[in-house]
Parts: C-alpha cells; structure tokens; sequence
C-alpha cells in the first residue's frame, strides 16, 4: 500500500517553479475579465509585432498635427502598451489628453516622465505648471527652467564647438530658446498676480519675475503686458500704459493683417498672444481709456471665436463708454451737439445694444455662473433702452465631446493601414 502511495506521488508532474505565472495579476478576476485581460495582452504582442514603436509615434504627430486627438490619443497608448518608459510617448500622452480635457491623466503622464528623467526635457515642467495651482505651480515652473537653462548652456557649447551659426539652432523649433525662459518667468509671474497675491511680498516676486522675463526677451508681449499689470495694480497707471501700449504695438498690426488677408501663416499667428492673454489685453485697454485699441482687439477675438461672454459683453461695455466719454466732453466744452455726434451717438448705442443684448443670450445658453458680469449687462441695457429684438440668432454651439471607449482601439489599427 505504501509502495502504491508513493508511485502515485513519484507520477504526479511537479510545478515548474521557474515558469512564469500567465494567470498572475488575474486571480479574482471574473472569466469575462479574464478574457478581456488575455485578449488585451495578445492585442499588445501583436502590435508590437506589426507596429514598431517609432511608426506609431509617427500616426500619434500625423494626428496631434491635423487635430485628432482622439485617435493620437488611440496610437499613442498602443505605443506605450509596447514600450511604457518611452519618455516620448509620455510626453505626447500628456499633451493629447490636455487637449481632449483629461486633466488627471495628463498629469499621471506627465509625473511619469519627470519620475524617469527629472533632468531632461522642460516641457513637462511647463504643463504641470499650468495644472497645478499657487506654489505648487511655482516649484514646476522653476524646475522647467533650471532644466531650460541647463539645456541652452549645453546647446551653446555644442554650437561653438561645431561651429554651427545661431540661426541654423533658432530654426530648429525643438530646440529651447531663451523665449521659453522668458515665458516660464512669465508664468511664475502671472501666479503671483493671481493666485499668490496676498501672499507677503507677492508684488515684489511679481516685478522680479517680470524682469527676468524681459531679460531674456525684451520684447516679449506677453511680459511686457504683466508690467503693466503690475504697475496698474501699485497705482503707477502712467508707466503702466506705456507698457501695455508698447506690448500691443507688437501684435495687433499682425492680428490686423492676418483678420484682412485670412492669412493662415504660422510666423504671423505666433506673434498674437493667446486667446486669454488678449481678453486681458482688453480690459487693460479699456481701463486706460484707449478705447480705439481695445475695439480692434475685442472685433479679432470675436473674429476667432464667438461663442465667449466676456468678450461680447466688454465689446458692449467699451462702446457704452465712448458714448458716455463723448457726451462729457460735449457738457465740459458747453455747447450744443452737432449732428456728426448725434449719428455717432446713435451708432454706438446701437452697437452696446447689440453686443450685450448677444451677450445676454450666450450667458443663458452657456448656462455661466458669473453674476456680475449677467447684473452688470442688464443694468446697461437699462439704461440703454433695454435688448434689441429680433437680433442675430445665437452663435451655434459646439457639441459636448464624448471620449473614446476602449472598444475603439482596434480604430488605430485599421488607420495604421492607411
């Protein structure tokens, strides 16, 4: 009996210890999950197989570059399914699912790269600064640029001793420049005008970063517009227009040009401030009574977009104040309205009328919750004799972005085809 017993266990096939586990990682798991893991793994291998990684990043740039984020988002995680250190593929993930909203996982992408090289590459500094918020965004903006500055230093040995000419390194778009310095101080800059402000010494950080900033791009507008917003803030509104009109003088003529000519040409476009950037611009304008300028600015950002409250309701606000700028001036001078005032009188109650009856209606259909600017447009309509009937219908919106299901991904594939 015991002889039995023991042939039976000498018969049993023993465990490999040194066989990998191919259901590790899936204990627990129900069968369909089970599947679904097992099926994700093969798709992994057989990507890998038919799609080196750099021919995927290459799909992921092709798609980035014609908007469709979607899709780059589908062929830039089929790329990291193969390779999940690949620093360049982290770093687009990052950038696609900031475009498509994803805030959490682009951040998740982002601390990977920095956790793999900490050292290399300023750019994810520089998007995790514009995540985060007060000094947090602070601490990633100065890493950003210890890690710019480390890179032009390296930059400019290797372009001395190759003999390489400075134009052939600024047309080399990958390359760092001291313009991207010079708009990481502006964000730092920008943090102590906002979020930091009551912070002890917050104004003395901002004109410091400022300066920097202007240091290493003299003509940066964007810098030379937070001056100036620094100096309206300590009340020195005088040395404030200077540099805000000398901040707008080195864009609106291409804002202008481009609006004319539909131009689409990248060097021109890369002259204009951003969306944001040019609503304060506005404001700014509006506050130092260059009511003119402020008009060309607000018609460019209509021009580009018009679906934006503000934008309409401080294209409203400007023309009620010319109107109300060109009735004191006729009162102070004593004497009677002409009839050239009384028509241009007309036209810009008709114009506010129109901007912030538009202004209005998108509020509603925007569904937005800033009270104040809604109480201050009904307050002027008010007194300009209340909403225009019958006015333009209102800007069509866009739809409601829906993300991708997982399901879709076998869609990177059948474009990889293409």
């Amino acid at each position: 009996m015991g002889g039995q017993a023991k042939g039976k266990k000498k018969n049993k096939p023993k465990r490999n210890e040194n066989r990998p586990n191919r259901d590790a990682g899936i204990v627990g798991l129900t069968p369909q999950e089970r599947m679904k893991v097992r099926m994700h793994e093969k798709a992994k291998k057989k990507t890998a197989e038919k799609y080196p990684v750099q021919q995927l990043l290459e799909k992921t740039e092709e798609c980035m570059d014609s908007l469709d984020f979607e899709m780059a988002g589908l062929f830039c995680q089929r790329a990291l399914d193969v390779e999940a250190t690949n620093l360049q593929a982290l770093d687009m993930l990052g950038h696609i699912c900031s475009e498509l909203g994803d805030t959490l996982k682009a951040k998740g992408a982002f601390l990977r790269a920095v956790e793999l090289s900490p050292d290399e590459g300023h750019s994810k500094y520089m998007y995790l600064g514009q995540i985060h918020t007060g000094q947090e965004a602070v601490d990633f903006y100065t890493k950003g640029i210890q890690v710019l500055l480390s890179a032009l230093d390296k930059q400019a040995e290797t372009t001395a001793q190759a003999g390489a000419t400075s134009r052939e390194a600024d047309e080399d778009s990958e390359l760092p420049t001291a313009k991207d310095v010079s708009a990481a101080y502006c964000s730092i800059a920008e943090i102590y005008l906002t979020d930091l402000c009551m912070e002890e010494g917050a104004a003395d950080k901002c004109r410091e970063f400022v300066e920097k900033a202007l240091q290493y791009h003299q003509d940066n507008p964007e810098a030379l517009q937070l001056m100036a917003s620094y100096l309206f803030s300590t009340e020195k509104n005088q040395e404030g227009r200077e540099y805000l009109l000398k901040s707008v003088g080195l864009w609106l003529p291409a804002q202008k040009q481009s609006a004319a000519s539909s131009s689409t040409d990248e060097r021109m476009q890369s002259e204009i401030p951003p969306y944001e950037s040019r609503i304060t611009t506005a404001k700014l304008l509006i506050e130092s009574e260059e009511y003119e300028m402020a008009v060309d600015v607000l018609e460019g950002l209509l021009e580009e977009d018009d679906e934006v409250v503000q934008v309409w309701y401080l294209s409203g606000w400007v023309c009620y104040l010319q109107l109300e700028k060109s009735k004191e001036q006729q009162e102070r001078e004593g004497r009677e309205v002409t009839e050239e005032e009384t028509e241009e009188r007309t036209a810009l109650k008709e114009a506010a009328r129109s901007y912030l009856t538009n202004a209005k209606k998108l509020y509603s259909k925007l569904r937005c919750d800033d009270q104040p600017i809604l109480e201050h447009v009904e307050k002027l309509l008010g007194e300009l004799g209340g909403e225009i009937e019958g006015e333009e219908e209102d800007p069509a919106l866009d739809e409601d972005y829906e993300p991708c299901s997982d399901e879709e991904g076998d869609n990177a594939d059948a474009a990889m085809e293409h």
